[in-house]
Protein backbone atom coordinates (compact mmCIF):
# COMPACT_ATOMS: atom_id res chain seq x y z
CA UNK A 1 0.00 0.00 0.00
CA UNK A 2 2.81 2.37 0.91
CA UNK A 3 4.52 1.68 -2.39
CA UNK A 4 1.27 2.38 -4.27
CA UNK A 5 0.79 5.71 -2.46
CA UNK A 6 4.39 6.68 -3.18
CA UNK A 7 3.91 5.96 -6.89
CA UNK A 8 0.67 7.98 -6.98
CA UNK A 9 2.35 10.87 -5.19
CA UNK A 10 5.26 10.84 -7.63
CA UNK A 11 2.81 10.80 -10.54
CA UNK A 12 0.99 13.89 -9.31
CA UNK A 13 4.28 15.65 -8.64
CA UNK A 14 5.30 14.84 -12.20
CA UNK A 15 2.03 16.26 -13.54
CA UNK A 16 2.48 19.41 -11.49
CA UNK A 17 6.05 19.97 -12.63
CA UNK A 18 5.53 19.10 -16.28
CA UNK A 19 2.04 20.41 -16.92
CA UNK A 20 0.46 22.56 -14.24
CA UNK A 21 3.61 24.54 -13.36
CA UNK A 22 4.49 25.25 -16.97
CA UNK A 23 0.90 26.20 -17.67
CA UNK A 24 0.92 28.52 -14.68
CA UNK A 25 4.15 30.16 -15.89
CA UNK A 26 2.54 30.74 -19.31
CA UNK A 27 -0.53 32.37 -17.75
CA UNK A 28 1.55 34.57 -15.45
CA UNK A 29 3.70 35.73 -18.37
CA UNK A 30 0.63 36.64 -20.41
CA UNK A 31 -0.88 38.44 -17.45
CA UNK A 32 2.24 40.39 -16.37
CA UNK A 33 3.98 40.73 -19.71
CA UNK A 34 7.20 39.47 -18.13
CA UNK A 35 9.08 36.20 -18.41
CA UNK A 36 10.18 34.27 -15.32
CA UNK A 37 13.71 35.73 -15.38
CA UNK A 38 12.28 39.25 -15.46
CA UNK A 39 9.96 38.56 -12.55
CA UNK A 40 12.82 37.10 -10.50
CA UNK A 41 15.08 40.09 -11.12
CA UNK A 42 12.40 42.70 -10.47
CA UNK A 43 10.94 41.02 -7.38
CA UNK A 44 14.14 40.00 -5.56
CA UNK A 45 17.07 42.05 -4.31
CA UNK A 46 20.58 41.30 -5.48
CA UNK A 47 22.18 38.41 -3.66
CA UNK A 48 21.28 34.84 -2.83
CA UNK A 49 17.51 35.30 -3.09
CA UNK A 50 17.78 36.42 -6.70
CA UNK A 51 20.72 34.30 -7.86
CA UNK A 52 19.41 31.01 -6.42
CA UNK A 53 16.08 31.52 -8.19
CA UNK A 54 17.78 32.42 -11.48
CA UNK A 55 19.99 29.35 -11.16
CA UNK A 56 16.96 27.13 -10.59
CA UNK A 57 15.06 28.69 -13.48
CA UNK A 58 17.94 28.11 -15.90
CA UNK A 59 18.62 24.58 -14.70
CA UNK A 60 15.02 23.38 -15.14
CA UNK A 61 14.37 25.21 -18.40
CA UNK A 62 13.52 23.14 -21.47
CA UNK A 63 15.65 25.43 -23.63
CA UNK A 64 19.24 24.26 -24.23
CA UNK A 65 20.59 27.81 -24.40
CA UNK A 66 19.24 28.59 -20.94
CA UNK A 67 20.50 25.31 -19.49
CA UNK A 68 23.98 25.78 -20.98
CA UNK A 69 24.21 29.30 -19.54
CA UNK A 70 25.07 27.74 -16.17
CA UNK A 71 28.33 26.32 -17.50
CA UNK A 72 29.62 29.10 -19.77
CA UNK A 73 33.12 30.50 -19.39
CA UNK A 74 33.18 33.77 -17.39
CA UNK A 75 34.48 35.63 -20.48
CA UNK A 76 31.31 34.62 -22.36
CA UNK A 77 28.79 35.66 -19.73
CA UNK A 78 28.02 39.02 -21.36
CA UNK A 79 27.36 37.45 -24.76
CA UNK A 80 25.27 34.72 -23.12
CA UNK A 81 23.06 37.35 -21.48
CA UNK A 82 22.60 39.06 -24.84
CA UNK A 83 21.54 35.72 -26.33
CA UNK A 84 19.10 35.11 -23.46
CA UNK A 85 17.59 38.58 -23.90
CA UNK A 86 17.15 37.95 -27.62
CA UNK A 87 15.62 34.52 -26.97
CA UNK A 88 13.11 36.01 -24.53
CA UNK A 89 12.41 38.92 -26.91
CA UNK A 90 13.40 41.47 -24.27
CA UNK A 91 14.49 44.88 -25.54
CA UNK A 92 17.74 45.80 -23.71
CA UNK A 93 17.13 49.50 -24.35
CA UNK A 94 13.85 49.47 -22.42
CA UNK A 95 15.15 47.00 -19.83
CA UNK A 96 18.76 48.13 -19.17
CA UNK A 97 18.81 47.06 -15.52
CA UNK A 98 17.68 43.52 -16.36
CA UNK A 99 20.81 42.80 -18.37
CA UNK A 100 23.02 44.09 -15.54
CA UNK A 101 21.15 42.02 -12.94
CA UNK A 102 21.27 38.84 -14.99
CA UNK A 103 24.96 39.29 -15.72
CA UNK A 104 25.82 39.79 -12.05
CA UNK A 105 23.89 36.68 -11.03
CA UNK A 106 25.32 34.53 -13.81
CA UNK A 107 28.84 35.63 -12.87
CA UNK A 108 28.13 34.49 -9.32
CA UNK A 109 26.87 31.12 -10.59
CA UNK A 110 29.80 30.36 -12.90
CA UNK A 111 32.21 31.84 -10.34
CA UNK A 112 30.97 29.42 -7.71
CA UNK A 113 31.55 26.54 -10.09
CA UNK A 114 35.10 27.79 -10.78
CA UNK A 115 35.76 28.18 -7.06
CA UNK A 116 34.72 24.58 -6.41
CA UNK A 117 37.20 23.45 -9.08
CA UNK A 118 40.01 25.59 -7.63
CA UNK A 119 39.41 24.39 -4.08
CA UNK A 120 39.21 20.78 -5.25
CA UNK A 121 42.53 21.16 -7.05
CA UNK A 122 44.22 22.39 -3.87
CA UNK A 123 42.63 19.62 -1.84
CA UNK A 124 43.90 16.97 -4.22
CA UNK A 125 47.46 18.33 -4.29
CA UNK A 126 49.48 16.51 -1.61
CA UNK A 127 52.03 18.26 0.54
CA UNK A 128 55.46 17.59 -0.97
CA UNK A 129 58.49 18.11 1.27
CA UNK A 130 60.63 18.21 -1.89
CA UNK A 131 58.66 21.22 -3.17
CA UNK A 132 60.34 24.37 -1.91
CA UNK A 133 57.16 26.42 -2.25
CA UNK A 134 55.34 23.99 0.05
CA UNK A 135 58.20 24.08 2.54
CA UNK A 136 58.32 27.88 2.50
CA UNK A 137 54.59 28.07 3.27
CA UNK A 138 55.01 25.69 6.20
CA UNK A 139 57.96 27.66 7.60
CA UNK A 140 55.97 30.86 7.22
CA UNK A 141 53.11 29.33 9.21
CA UNK A 142 55.53 28.60 12.06
CA UNK A 143 56.90 32.15 12.02
CA UNK A 144 53.40 33.65 12.06
CA UNK A 145 52.27 31.53 15.00
CA UNK A 146 55.58 31.29 16.90
CA UNK A 147 57.37 34.56 15.97
CA UNK A 148 59.60 34.52 19.05
CA UNK A 149 60.51 30.83 19.01
CA UNK A 150 63.30 29.37 16.93
CA UNK A 151 62.40 26.11 15.16
CA UNK A 152 65.22 23.67 15.86
CA UNK A 153 64.67 21.68 12.66
CA UNK A 154 62.25 20.80 9.91
CA UNK A 155 61.50 17.52 11.67
CA UNK A 156 60.85 18.47 15.27
CA UNK A 157 58.49 17.85 18.18
CA UNK A 158 58.08 21.61 18.29
CA UNK A 159 55.39 21.32 15.63
CA UNK A 160 53.12 19.98 18.37
CA UNK A 161 53.25 23.47 19.92
CA UNK A 162 51.01 24.75 17.13
CA UNK A 163 48.77 21.70 17.11
CA UNK A 164 50.26 19.17 14.74
CA UNK A 165 50.20 15.54 15.84
CA UNK A 166 53.85 14.64 15.37
CA UNK A 167 57.29 15.84 14.41
CA UNK A 168 56.45 16.16 10.68
CA UNK A 169 53.30 18.18 9.75
CA UNK A 170 53.38 16.63 6.29
CA UNK A 171 51.49 13.59 7.55
CA UNK A 172 48.63 15.72 8.92
CA UNK A 173 47.89 17.32 5.54
CA UNK A 174 47.00 14.04 3.84
CA UNK A 175 43.23 14.47 4.21
CA UNK A 176 42.92 18.02 2.86
CA UNK A 177 46.17 18.35 0.93
CA UNK A 178 47.51 21.85 0.35
CA UNK A 179 44.08 23.33 1.03
CA UNK A 180 44.59 22.84 4.77
CA UNK A 181 47.95 24.61 4.71
CA UNK A 182 46.64 27.47 2.58
CA UNK A 183 43.76 28.05 5.00
CA UNK A 184 45.89 27.89 8.14
CA UNK A 185 48.41 30.33 6.69
CA UNK A 186 45.67 32.71 5.52
CA UNK A 187 44.16 32.67 9.02
CA UNK A 188 47.55 33.31 10.66
CA UNK A 189 48.36 36.17 8.27
CA UNK A 190 45.01 37.92 7.85
CA UNK A 191 43.42 37.41 11.27
CA UNK A 192 46.57 37.05 13.29
CA UNK A 193 45.27 38.31 16.63
CA UNK A 194 42.41 35.80 16.60
CA UNK A 195 44.66 32.96 15.43
CA UNK A 196 47.22 33.61 18.18
CA UNK A 197 44.49 33.87 20.82
CA UNK A 198 42.92 30.64 19.64
CA UNK A 199 46.32 28.91 19.68
CA UNK A 200 47.00 30.21 23.18
CA UNK A 201 43.60 29.06 24.46
CA UNK A 202 44.03 25.62 22.91
CA UNK A 203 47.14 25.05 25.01
CA UNK A 204 45.67 26.07 28.34
CA UNK A 205 44.42 23.80 31.14
CA UNK A 206 40.64 23.56 31.16
CA UNK A 207 38.75 25.97 33.43
CA UNK A 208 41.97 26.75 35.29
CA UNK A 209 41.46 23.56 37.29
CA UNK A 210 45.22 23.70 37.68
CA UNK A 211 47.35 26.72 36.95
CA UNK A 212 49.58 26.82 33.89
CA UNK A 213 52.80 26.46 35.89
CA UNK A 214 51.54 23.35 37.68
CA UNK A 215 50.24 21.96 34.39
CA UNK A 216 53.64 22.42 32.75
CA UNK A 217 55.41 20.99 35.79
CA UNK A 218 53.35 17.80 35.52
CA UNK A 219 54.58 17.56 31.92
CA UNK A 220 51.19 16.61 30.52
CA UNK A 221 51.62 15.14 27.06
CA UNK A 222 48.62 16.89 25.55
CA UNK A 223 46.52 19.98 26.03
CA UNK A 224 43.15 19.68 27.72
CA UNK A 225 41.73 21.85 24.96
CA UNK A 226 42.34 20.90 21.33
CA UNK A 227 45.15 20.85 18.76
CA UNK A 228 45.07 24.14 16.82
CA UNK A 229 46.45 22.92 13.48
CA UNK A 230 44.45 19.69 13.50
CA UNK A 231 41.26 21.64 14.23
CA UNK A 232 42.17 23.97 11.34
CA UNK A 233 42.44 21.01 8.98
CA UNK A 234 39.12 19.63 10.30
CA UNK A 235 37.39 22.99 9.81
CA UNK A 236 38.89 23.12 6.32
CA UNK A 237 37.11 19.82 5.66
CA UNK A 238 33.88 21.30 7.05
CA UNK A 239 34.17 24.41 4.84
CA UNK A 240 34.97 22.20 1.84
CA UNK A 241 31.87 20.05 2.43
CA UNK A 242 29.70 23.18 2.68
CA UNK A 243 31.15 24.41 -0.60
CA UNK A 244 30.80 21.25 -2.70
CA UNK A 245 27.30 20.49 -1.34
CA UNK A 246 26.12 23.93 -2.47
CA UNK A 247 25.17 24.99 1.06
CA UNK A 248 27.71 27.82 0.91
CA UNK A 249 25.96 29.40 -2.08
CA UNK A 250 23.72 31.39 0.25
CA UNK A 251 26.70 33.00 1.93
CA UNK A 252 28.87 33.52 -1.16
CA UNK A 253 26.04 34.90 -3.31
CA UNK A 254 25.42 37.46 -0.55
CA UNK A 255 29.03 38.56 -0.05
CA UNK A 256 30.55 38.36 -3.54
CA UNK A 257 29.16 41.12 -5.84
CA UNK A 258 30.07 39.01 -8.85
CA UNK A 259 32.42 36.00 -8.97
CA UNK A 260 33.24 34.29 -5.66
CA UNK A 261 36.96 33.57 -5.39
CA UNK A 262 39.40 31.69 -3.16
CA UNK A 263 39.72 34.73 -0.89
CA UNK A 264 36.00 34.55 -0.06
CA UNK A 265 36.38 30.86 0.81
CA UNK A 266 39.38 31.56 3.04
CA UNK A 267 37.56 34.41 4.80
CA UNK A 268 34.73 31.97 5.46
CA UNK A 269 37.26 29.54 6.92
CA UNK A 270 38.50 32.27 9.29
CA UNK A 271 34.93 32.89 10.43
CA UNK A 272 34.31 29.18 10.98
CA UNK A 273 37.52 28.86 13.01
CA UNK A 274 36.53 31.71 15.30
CA UNK A 275 32.96 30.46 15.68
CA UNK A 276 34.08 26.90 16.35
CA UNK A 277 36.40 28.17 19.07
CA UNK A 278 33.45 29.89 20.76
CA UNK A 279 31.20 26.88 20.21
CA UNK A 280 33.76 24.52 21.75
CA UNK A 281 33.88 26.66 24.88
CA UNK A 282 30.07 26.80 25.05
CA UNK A 283 29.75 23.03 24.66
CA UNK A 284 32.30 22.48 27.44
CA UNK A 285 33.37 18.96 26.31
CA UNK A 286 35.01 16.76 28.90
CA UNK A 287 37.98 16.00 26.65
CA UNK A 288 39.20 15.88 23.05
CA UNK A 289 37.42 12.54 22.53
CA UNK A 290 34.20 14.56 22.16
CA UNK A 291 35.59 16.48 19.20
CA UNK A 292 33.57 14.65 16.53
CA UNK A 293 30.33 15.17 18.44
CA UNK A 294 30.99 18.88 18.88
CA UNK A 295 32.07 19.28 15.25
CA UNK A 296 28.92 17.54 13.97
CA UNK A 297 26.69 19.73 16.12
CA UNK A 298 28.53 22.84 14.94
CA UNK A 299 28.16 21.72 11.32
CA UNK A 300 24.40 21.30 11.75
CA UNK A 301 24.11 24.77 13.27
CA UNK A 302 25.94 26.38 10.33
CA UNK A 303 23.72 24.48 7.87
CA UNK A 304 20.60 25.78 9.62
CA UNK A 305 21.89 29.33 9.41
CA UNK A 306 22.70 29.00 5.72
CA UNK A 307 19.11 28.00 4.94
CA UNK A 308 18.18 31.64 5.42
CA UNK A 309 18.66 33.19 1.94
CA UNK A 310 19.52 36.55 3.51
CA UNK A 311 22.28 35.12 5.69
CA UNK A 312 25.92 35.97 5.19
CA UNK A 313 28.90 34.77 7.19
CA UNK A 314 31.53 37.49 7.65
CA UNK A 315 29.88 39.87 5.12
CA UNK A 316 32.76 42.34 5.22
CA UNK A 317 35.84 40.55 6.44
CA UNK A 318 37.88 42.48 8.94
CA UNK A 319 40.65 40.94 10.98
CA UNK A 320 39.45 39.93 14.43
CA UNK A 321 36.02 41.39 13.72
CA UNK A 322 33.92 38.59 12.23
CA UNK A 323 30.20 38.43 12.88
CA UNK A 324 27.20 36.50 11.62
CA UNK A 325 24.57 38.93 10.37
CA UNK A 326 21.30 39.17 8.54
CA UNK A 327 21.75 41.40 5.53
Amino acid sequence: MKHFLRVVTQFFVFLYCKLLWRGLKFVVRKFTGRCELQRICYNNKHGARRTLKIESSLRYSKNELLQSALSVHPDKVEKTIDDVMALKKINPDTNPQLSISLQASLLQIVGYRSLVAEVEKLRREPYDSENQEHEDMLMKLWKELRPDTHLAGRISKQWCEIGFQGSDPKTDFRGMGLLGLHNLLYFAEHDKATALQMLHDSLQPKHNEINTAEWEQKNLDKAIGFSFAIVGINITDLAYSLLVSGALKTHLYNVAPEMPCLMHFQQTFCYLMQEFHRFWIEEDPSDIMEFNRVRSKFHRRILRQLKNPDMALCPHFSASDLHLVNL
